[in-house]
C-alpha cells in the first residue's frame, strides 16, 4: 500500500506566505523559504506553493521564491497560480519545481492540460479544482463557450442543480461555474492530468474538517491521486481524510503554520490509527 502523505501548503503574496478564511481576511504568516526550509526538517512529504496573485507581474517573485527554495528543501514542491501558457510551465520547472498545478487556465482551455502533459508529461500536471456546494438554481452562475464541444460537453452542470453536487468555483469562491466539479476531475484526467488538488470552498480556512463527501465521490470518480484540501483544524481531520474521504494525501495550512501541530506530530498520529506513512 502506497504511504498517506502530509503537504503543509504556503499561499504566497508579494513574497510572502499568507493564510485568510474563504480565501478572505488575509493575515501574513512569515518568509515562504524559511516555512520551506522548516517543513523540508519537520519530515514534510512535499509542499504547495499558491501564488494567489496569480498575476503576471508577480511571476517572478514566484520564480525566485521557487529557486531559493529548491536550493535549500529535498521534498518534492508543487508551484501553481497564473500559469496560462506552456513557458510558465517550462520556467518553474527549470526554477527547481516538480509539479505544477493548474486551475483557471484548465477552465479556460481545457485542452492545455492535454498539450502540457503531452509536452511535460503527466506526473508534473497537477488540476486545482476550487468546488463549492451547488445551489438549487445557480441563477448567478456562468457558462462557457467550449461547451458546443461535444466532447467537453458532459462536464456540464444541468439545472436544477441537485443539494449534493459541486460546481467549479472561481475568484476565491465568490463566482461560481456550469461546470460538474466531479465530472471535470473525471474530464482532466482523461486529458492527462496526473493528479487532483481538490479543495472544498466551503470549508477553506473554516477548521471545520474537509469536505468528506466531496473528497470520496472525487476520489472514487478517478484513478489518479487526489489531495484532500480545506478545513483542517485538528489531527483527526487528517486522518478522515485519508480513511473516509480516500484522499491519496492530505494538505492543510494553518494548523502547521501556526504551529498547533507538527508534522511529525501528524504523521505519529496516523501511523497510531493504522494508516501508512513515511515515518
Amino acid at each position: 500500500m502506497l504511504a498517506k502523505r502530509i503537504i503543509p501548503c504556503l499561499d504566497v503574496r508579494d513574497g510572502r506566505v499568507v493564510k485568510g478564511v474563504n480565501f478572505l481576511n488575509i493575515t501574513d504568516a512569515g518568509d515562504p523559504v524559511e516555512n520551506a526550509i522548516f517543513y523540508d526538517e519537520q519530515g514534510a512529504d512535499e509542499l504547495v506553493f499558491l501564488d494567489i496573485t496569480a498575476s503576471h507581474e508577480k511571476r517572478k517573485i514566484i520564480l525566485n521564491v521557487v529557486e531559493k527554495t529548491a536550493d535549500d528543501v529535498f521534498m518534492p514542491l508543487t508551484v501553481g497560480g497564473g500559469i496560462k501558457t506552456l513557458d510558465d510551465i517550462r520556467d518553474l520547472l527549470n526554477a527547481g519545481c516538480d509539479k505544477v498545478s493548474i486551475n483557471t487556465t484548465a477552465v479556460k482551455d481545457p485542452y492545455f492540460i492535454s498539450r502540457a502533459a503531452e509536452k511535460f508529461g503527466s506526473q508534473c500536471i497537477v488540476v486545482a479544482i476550487d468546488a463549492k456546494q451547488a445551489n438549487t438554481n445557480m441563477t448567478d452562475a456562468t457558462g462557457e463557450d467550449w461547451f458546443s464541444d461535444k466532447s467537453l460537453a458532459d462536464v456540464k452542470l444541468e439545472l436544477p442543480a441537485l443539494a449534493a453536487t459541486w460546481a467549479l468555483s472561481t475568484h476565491g469562491g465568490r463566482k461560481m461555474k456550469l461546470i460538474n466539479a466531479v465530472a471535470w476531475a473525471k474530464k482532466m484526467e482523461k486529458l492527462g492530468a496526473g493528479e487532483i488538488l481538490l479543495t472544498s470552498m466551503n470549508r477553506d480556512g473554516t477548521k471545520d474538517g474537509y469536505d468528506l463527501e466531496l473528497t470520496k465521490t472525487v476520489s472514487e470518480a478517478v484513478t489518479i491521486p487526489v489531495i484532500a484540501s480545506g478545513g483542517v483544524g485538528n489531527l483527526e481531520h487528517l486522518y478522515e481524510g485519508v480513511v473516509i474521504g480516500k484522499a491519496d494525501a492530505v494538505l492543510a495550512a494553518s494548523i502547521f503554520h501556526y504551529r498547533e501541530y507538527t508534522i511529525k506530530e501528524a504523521k505519529e498520529y496516523l501511523d497510531a490509527k493504522g494508516v501508512v506513512v513515511r515515518l
